[in-house]
């Protein structure tokens, strides 16, 4: 029996799959080395996927929401994950250098202005990037909104998701001693952090299934074993950016700021029974965001591969194509 359905229902919305037609390696700053990939047509409409995570990485898959007739479609490995490197490395890692290096990209690419397409963590950076230069911006299209507050944090790290999925939350707490249960963002810090490889891949590992356990609609709570290299990318770039705010100068900062996204038309998609990325971050968004159209996708989760948000990021793809047109 297929442990998570919804993966081989939504590709019937995706298009073919399709290869880069260039790959590269950018030297960023702080040391860092970031992989940029482009696929679909060389002189289309310019879009930017951000991935999840932080430390998710980009994959193939997610060159396949966009009509390659089109788009040219530009996807990089966000700093210390993926083929970038230093692999993991939290230092000189920080939102403000992943907005940079959008800007390094857009400038060694060669590209005006472009669509930011991104989900999670991915639509926390469009958001942020587009604030910092909506000049460059002319539509973002965001799934399972996250807007990097305390209140999101408490969510899911503070027990309030493990309410819904006792389980999975039983097996993500249990391995932490009871005296440092109470901030669980800072007692993962200290094994994520603690220079013993063994532990360190140990502890992602735990954090990287709590999180993957509550992604579909479809789970059945078994988060599995990611493998220890990816798991500990994304366990320490995830935990380095939560534990530091997101490196944002205020809580609420993004909504503080949505002003500074008029004239940007968005489309956000969410699903509805997302517990990852609870549903109210997006209402909020699209109520501060005017020229945003938020579209909530029933019997969905977080994932980008649930099928009805797969179905509705290809249909904005086309939508704006077609008005583009």
């Amino acid at each position: 029996m297929d442990k998570f359905p919804s993966q081989k229902r939504a590709v019937q919305y995706l298009y073919p799959p399709i290869d880069p037609f260039d790959q590269q390696i950018l030297d960023a700053s702080g040391g860092h080395r970031i992989y940029v990939e482009q696929c679909g047509n060389p002189d289309g409409v310019p879009v930017i996927i951000l991935h999840g995570g932080p430390g998710g990485g980009c994959s193939p898959a997610m060159r396949r929401y966009f009509d390659p007739k089109v788009y040219r479609v530009i996807l990089f490995d966000q700093r210390g994950c993926g083929r970038s490197r230093p692999h993991a490395s939290v230092k000189d890692n920080t939102t403000w250098d992943l907005v940079s290096d959008i800007e390094l990209i857009r400038t060694t690419l060669g590209v005006e202005k472009f669509i930011l397409f991104g989900g999670s963590w991915g639509a926390t950076l469009a958001l942020i990037y587009a604030i910092s230069h909506p000049e460059r911006v002319t539509h973002m299209v965001l799934r399972g909104v996250f807007l990097m507050t305390q209140s999101e944090l408490d969510w899911f790290y503070g027990g309030g998701a493990g309410k819904f999925w006792p389980e999975p939350w039983a097996r993500f707490v249990d391995i932490i001693p009871e005296d440092e249960q109470d901030d669980l963002i800072a007692a993962y810090n200290r094994r994520l952090f603690s220079g013993d490889l063994r532990m360190e891949t140990k502890f992602a590992q735990a954090w990287s299934s709590w999180e993957n356990a509550l992604a579909s609609v479809y789970s059945s709570g078994q988060g599995g074993e990611a493998p220890g290299d990816y798991a500990r990318a994304f366990a320490r770039l995830e935990n380095h950016y939560f534990i530091n705010n997101g490196f944002l100068e205020e809580d609420g900062w993004i909504l503080k700021n949505a002003g500074r996204l008029k004239g940007i038309q968005g489309v956000i998609v969410q699903g509805r029974y997302d517990m990852i990325c609870p549903p109210r971050g997006a209402w909020e968004l699209a109520r501060a965001w005017p020229e945003s159209d938020l579209r909530m996708v029933r019997n969905a989760g977080h994932a980008l591969s649930e099928p009805g948000i797969s179905a509705e990021l290809v249909r904005t793809m086309d939508q704006i194509a077609e008005n583009l047109s």
